[in-house]
């Protein structure tokens, strides 16, 4: 078996607004295994600035790691424990070596394109009237659930973009979630969640910066409206460590990135300390191509999660691969008919 990594810039169809800024590329990774005439593909989703493996090293990593790829998944998974997303690909690329196809890696009645996956409707930063044209978009294309980045435009803007959609829909017709990306203080973060509360928001992800652990769980013990855990769930490798963290904070929620996480076998054991622990959770893509997105979608599906998942990220680049995944009436469907095309 040998193996080879290539790297890929995607590019936005528009620039997409964070609290951490904008972003107008994506910079991704491919593992590529070539065994008895068969090829796996895997994605090494890596989102700079705010992965926990965006490090000087990361190519140097991949290089060692693809020469070393006859010492098996096993061996690699653990040797690039603070590399998650290095994890993930080596997931993915074994995983499709094994498969009657490179990009059926988890068989099911979604891939057979008998089901499909609720999923939000994902609102990027801008000004006021770009929000309420996205919001106004995904209410036309059947989305009952949207999750609005919030955090970065000023808060009275977006709580009365918030009131003007609940003015229109209750949330039995709409579910909001927001996203703060860990923009508010810790000082006036609580009176923002009991505003926020007004409008009849399922969750609130991240609303302050990670690593504050006494302060995150006196708001999850406090919060009028339910707090998920994002990106405080980086860099947190052992099974020990993920038990405190969850025990510590004790949230409501918990989203997993399987690019962040260690992919597969990280987002498992996440699930399963959450699930002891009567937390519940929903996994997101993070901006992978439509290689990446495939995988955790196959994946997700068999996760039988009946919440709406955070995996409408596939039309957002203007250079991603073709494939069967596609979004209607505000769900994630595999169109068996249609063929992947994957060209580096």
């Amino acid at each position: 078996m040998t193996a080879s990594y290539h790297k890929h810039i995607l590019t936005f169809k528009q620039p997409s607004g964070t609290s951490r800024g904008v972003l107008k590329t994506k910079e991704t990774w491919f593992i590529v295994l070539s065994s008895n005439g068969s090829k796996g593909v895997g994605e090494c989703g890596i989102l700079r600035g705010l992965s926990i493996d965006d490090r000087p090293d990361y190519e140097s990593q991949l290089k060692e790691t693809c020469k070393n790829i006859n010492k098996g998944l096993s061996f690699l998974y653990d040797k690039n424990e603070a590399f998650p997303s290095i994890q993930m690909g080596l997931e993915m690329a074994f995983k499709s070596l094994e498969s009657s196809t490179p990009f059926s890696l988890f068989p099911s009645a979604f891939t057979k394109s008998e089901k499909a996956i609720p999923i939000n409707g994902l609102i990027w930063m801008g000004t006021e009237t770009f929000m309420k044209t996205q919001i106004q978009e995904k209410i036309e294309d059947g989305f009952n659930c949207i999750k609005l980045k919030i955090g970065a435009i000023d808060f009275e803007t977006e709580l009365n973009l918030l009131k003007s959609i609940r003015n229109n829909f209750s949330k039995s017709d709409i579910e909001l979630r927001v996203d703060a990306n860990g923009a508010f203080n810790t000082n006036d973060a609580l009176e923002k969640l009991k505003r926020l509360s007004d409008y009849d928001l399922h969750s609130i992800e991240q609303p302050i910066k990670p690593k504050q652990h006494e302060e995150m769980a006196k708001l999850c013990e406090l919060t009028p409206l339910p707090i998920a855990l994002d990106e405080e769930l980086l860099g947190v490798f052992t099974s020990a460590k993920k038990e405190n963290l969850l025990e510590t904070i004790k949230p409501q929620y918990i989203i997993l990135k399987p690019s962040f996480i260690g992919g597969f076998k990280g987002s498992d054991e996440w699930i399963a300390i959450a699930e002891k622990q009567t937390i519940g959770w929903w996994i997101t893509s993070a901006l992978e191509s439509n290689v990446g997105l495939n995988a955790i979608a196959q994946y997700t599906y068999l996760k039988q999660n009946p919440m709406p998942q955070g995996l409408g990220t596939g039309g957002l680049f203007t250079n991603n691969f073709d494939s069967p995944l596609q979004v209607k009436n505000g769900k994630l469907h595999y169109n068996k008919n249609d063929n992947w095309r994957f060209n580096l």
